[in-house]
This record gives C-alpha cells, sequence and structure tokens, in this order.
C-alpha cells in the first residue's frame, strides 16, 4: 500500500524519445523556413517596391512627342544646352543642376495626350515674365493637368516668351490681336445682365470683363479638345489638391461624383515672413486658411489678431476658384466661378482641397500693380479701380510714399514677423504650412526641367524669334476666331445688331442693359466674413 502513493517517473525510454522529437522539431523548422525563403526569392516572389517604379529607359503614359526626349536624353541634353541657356536671364532665375535630384518625376515629359481620364485643362490670362509662368505650368502638370490656355500679354506675349511657352506640349498661347478683340466684341455676354455691373470701368474691372471674356472662349476651346474639367486660374495661384490618396489634381476630380458639375477649392492665402523674396513658389510656406476650413469661433475669435490692422481678413480675395465638368451651355460666371445658361448646377465645396494665393508676396507687387492702372491715388477715385480695399490702400500708399514709405508700410501689413502671433495663430489652426508646392517646384529646378524647356526653345529659334512668330500669331488668332463660330449657346455668338465698328457693338449694348433686369450677378472677387456679418452667420 505504501507504494501507491509514489510519484510516477518515465521511463528513460519515453524521455529519450520526447527529446529527439523536440530537437528534430528545432531543427527541420529553420531549415525549412530558410528553404521556403530561398524557393520564393529565386522565383521573384519577394516583391521589392524598387523595383516596381519603371527603368529610365521606359516612358510614363503620356509621354511620346515632348520635346525633352528620354529620360536619358533629357539629362544629357541638359548639359549640352547649358551654355546657350546660360545666355538667358530666365535660366539664371529658374535654376539649372546637372545631377537629378527630383527621382519621382525622371524621365518625365508632362505630356499627357493619353487616354488618360480626367482631362483637365486650365484657362489662364496673364501678363506675367517666365520665370513666374513655368514653375506654375510645370507643377500643374505635376498634378496632372492636360491642356493649358493661356491669354497672354505684356511680358508674357514678348517672342522670347511665347517661343518657350509654345514649344512644351498642351500649352496653347491666344494674343489679344485685333482679330481676337474684335471676336469678343461680339461676344453674347455683352447682351447679357449677369456682368453688366463691370462693363466700361477702369483697371480690375476691365481685367474682370476681360478674364470673362477670354473664360468663354476657352469652354469652346477645351470642348473641341475632348476635355473633362476646365479651371480659371491666376499665374499667382496653385491648386491644393489635399484629400486625394495621392497628391493629385486629376485623383481628386476623378472622385468627385456624375452628377456634380461644379467644384470650388476655397483659397489660402500666403502669409511671407521677409520682405526680400524672388520666387514665391519657392520660398513661401506659410498661408492662411479660409473660412470655409475653420471652425466659426476660431475664425472670429482671433479675428482682430489675424487682420494685423488691415481692412480685412484677407488682403485679397476670399472666395477661391472652381472646376466646372465640360458640358453643354456652360458659361463663366466672373473670374472666380462657373454657371449654366440653361440650368442650375450642382455644386460642392471641398473640405481639404484648396488653392493658394501668393498675393503681395514680393515687394515689387506694390508698383507693377500701381503701373498697370491709370487710376488717381485719391480714395474716391481709386473705388472706381479697385474692388478690394486693401487694393486700394496698397495703390495709393505706392503712388504717394517714398520707396522707404514703401517698405515700412509693406512690412506693417503684409510681412509677418511677430514669431510669437505667429506660433498662436498656428496653434488654432488659422496659419498652416503647406510644404508640397515648394518641393514640387524645387525638385523640378534642380531637375533641370525649367532650364531645358528654355534651352530647347532656343535651339529651336536659331537666333530669331520674332519673324517666326509673327505669322504664328496671326494664324493662331484666325484659327480660334474660327474654331468659336456656330458653338450654339455656349460659345461666343454674334450680335444681331450689324456692326460697322466696335463703337457700335457697345453702344447696342449697353442700351440693351439699361431696361435689363440685373438680379443676376456675376461674383467678383469678395472679401472674406468681416467682425459686422458675424451677427448675419449666426
Amino acid at each position: 500500500m505504501a507504494g501507491l502513493g509514489a510519484p510516477l517517473r518515465p521511463s528513460p525510454a519515453a524521455s529519450g524519445s520526447l527529446a529527439s522529437r523536440l530537437l528534430l522539431i528545432l531543427t527541420v523548422l529553420p531549415l525549412s523556413l530558410a528553404v521556403f525563403a530561398f524557393v520564393l526569392q529565386w522565383r521573384g516572389g519577394l516583391d521589392d517596391p524598387a523595383a516596381r517604379w519603371p527603368a529610365d529607359t521606359q516612358k510614363f503614359p503620356g509621354m511620346e512627342n515632348s520635346p525633352l526626349g528620354s529620360s536619358q536624353t533629357f539629362f544629357s541634353s541638359s548639359g549640352s544646352h547649358s551654355q546657350a541657356a546660360g545666355s538667358s536671364d530666365c535660366v539664371e532665375i529658374l535654376g539649372h543642376s546637372s545631377s537629378p535630384s527630383f527621382p519621382y518625376y525622371r524621365g518625365w515629359k508632362f505630356d499627357f495626350n493619353s487616354d488618360l481620364k480626367p482631362k483637365i485643362c486650365i484657362i489662364s490670362s496673364t501678363s506675367a515674365s517666365l520665370e513666374q509662368i513655368l514653375p506654375w505650368l510645370f507643377y500643374h502638370k505635376v498634378l496632372g493637368v492636360t491642356t493649358f490656355y493661356l491669354f497672354v500679354e505684356g511680358k508674357a506675349a514678348k517672342p522670347n516668351v511665347t517661343v518657350v511657352l509654345e514649344s512644351i506640349p498642351g500649352v496653347k498661347i491666344i494674343y489679344r490681336t485685333k482679330e481676337l478683340e474684335e471676336k469678343q466684341a461680339r461676344s453674347r455676354i455683352w447682351n447679357e445682365t449677369w456682368l453688366a455691373g463691370f462693363f466700361y470701368k477702369p483697371c480690375n474691372y476691365e481685367l474682370f470683363v476681360k478674364q470673362s471674356l477670354n473664360m468663354e472662349m476657352a469652354i469652346v476651346m477645351a470642348r473641341d479638345a475632348g476635355m473633362d474639367w476646365i479651371i480659371h486660374l491666376d499665374t499667382d495661384e496653385l491648386i491644393h489638391p489635399a484629400g486625394s490618396q495621392e497628391y493629385s489634381l486629376k485623383r481628386l476630380l476623378s472622385d468627385v461624383p456624375n452628377n456634380v458639375d461644379m467644384v470650388i477649392f476655397p483659397n489660402y492665402e500666403s502669409s511671407i515672413e521677409k520682405d526680400d523674396i524672388k520666387d514665391p513658389f519657392s520660398e513661401v510656406s506659410m498661408f492662411k486658411k479660409n473660412y470655409d476650413h475653420l471652425l466659426k469661433e476660431t475664425y472670429f475669435g482671433m479675428y482682430k489678431e489675424a487682420t494685423r490692422g488691415n481692412p480685412n481678413y484677407f488682403l485679397t480675395y476670399g472666395n477661391g476658384k472652381s472646376a466646372a465638368r465640360i458640358q453643354d451651355h456652360l458659361r463663366p460666371n466672373g473670374a472666380h466661378r462657373w454657371h449654366n445658361y440653361m440650368k442650375t448646377p450642382n455644386e460642392i465645396k471641398l473640405e481639404e482641397a484648396a488653392v493658394l494665393h501668393f498675393t503681395y508676396t514680393k515687394f515689387s507687387d506694390l508698383t507693377s500693380r500701381r503701373d498697370r492702372c491709370g487710376c488717381k491715388p485719391t480714395k474716391e477715385d481709386v473705388k472706381r479701380c479697385f474692388m478690394l480695399d486693401f487694393d486700394r490702400s496698397a495703390f495709393i500708399i505706392a503712388s504717394t510714399a517714398t520707396e522707404e514709405e514703401m517698405l515700412r508700410w509693406f512690412r506693417e501689413h503684409v510681412v509677418w514677423t511677430d514669431k510669437e502671433l505667429n506660433l498662436k495663430l498656428m496653434r488654432k489652426g488659422i496659419l498652416t504650412r503647406i510644404y508640397a508646392p515648394m518641393s514640387i517646384v524645387q525638385g523640378l529646378r534642380e531637375s533641370g526641367v525649367f532650364s531645358s524647356a528654355i534651352a530647347s526653345a532656343q535651339m529651336r529659334s536659331k537666333g530669331s524669334l520674332l519673324p517666326s512668330l509673327e505669322p504664328k500669331t496671326k494664324n493662331n488668332s484666325s484659327t480660334l476666331i474660327s474654331n468659336s463660330r456656330g458653338s450654339g449657346s455656349q460659345s461666343i455668338s454674334d450680335s444681331s445688331h450689324t456692326r460697322t465698328g466696335g463703337r457700335e457693338i457697345q453702344t447696342s449694348a449697353r442700351k440693351i442693359l439699361e431696361v435689363a433686369d440685373n438680379s443676376l450677378k456675376a461674383i467678383p472677387p469678395l472679401s472674406p466674413p468681416g467682425l459686422d456679418e458675424l451677427h448675419a452667420l449666426t
């Protein structure tokens, strides 16, 4: 009976069997895993992420027929043309690098004439220089914009600028010729009521009408070219496609429901931190958010600190820009919006994406804006010329003050030098940092995209630019006019009045407008909500 209480012990044979099994498992399992991994790698089962990107000799979709050549010739041509490009001031400003530092876009030709959808076009009326237009243009090509309709005047219409722009795939230049003005003088817009309040006024009002006429003509061109979306954008504005899976305007608009006609991009305004900026797209990263992207309590609670004594929350406009789906009876509704002659369009406002407005980023902007307008520097006269209070104040200062006084005023009203205030507004969400556009533009510059475009155009021109451009200017306008005829209600229709001169057409339009209903007006540049509107918004 005592033996019943003794512990049971495994036999020596059982213990040896268990140990051998464990030893076998610990030996075979690692060897099996090693053999399995080797077989997968040998058969190509392991996917190297770096191998997904095409080699330099391959082409990205839409890269065909580009003047920049393949990626291999692209960088070699950059070096071969550096001497020719060095003769241009634009090359020095836009920069050049012999080594590619923008690998995700190396070899791109920025030619989107393929079947990639949706096809997006931008229309702009510009008198800017080449060093402003090129970064603006290629930045939006990176975002997926297919075509650019550039209505050029001033610096932008000079031969050394247009010869470069016309060499870039997808860029259509429209010159302000006599034929173009005559065609636009017969536009149905002059017989409509929605733009009537802006007719026959100088400076910004005149520009607003001109932009609307150009937008109307661009609709016809975009439809003929099979575009899906059209955006009016100035060359001091960059689309910020936040909210898409990729930093892509093409992806952003492809996700818009089919029943949506128009998409609003609220604008963020640049907030510069120094007074010696030369290249805003590469040097500005701080922006003031739009009212639409802020809590009402935050916006109005910090309003006085955000304005810093200026007339409004933003220096200039606050109503952003919009993209419109190309469809029948589409029309502009001023430079900021689109509309439709036959229906009320379905419009949505994006909650993350925005348009970045680089306004008054350079000290020279004060005098350049002044030089474009011939109004008297008085409080009464500037109201005829400018729609926004800050533009009026800036014009008076630029017209009456010394350069030292102008610089002092510029620092007080435009430059954000108070770092404590900046940090406070940053924490509240009113100010924000956005680096993506800066990184893209700097990368494009260092990769030699801008300098290569200039060098390529210079090589083609063979020294004499003007003779080669004069006939093209005339033919471009004639083609544009012929393409605009007979396009129905959405096109630039001929007036029903007999035209013996531009003055007669305008007089006829004015008589009609005197008795017409003015209830539906184009949307002008508008200031953001002010403290006086707080009551109305609650």
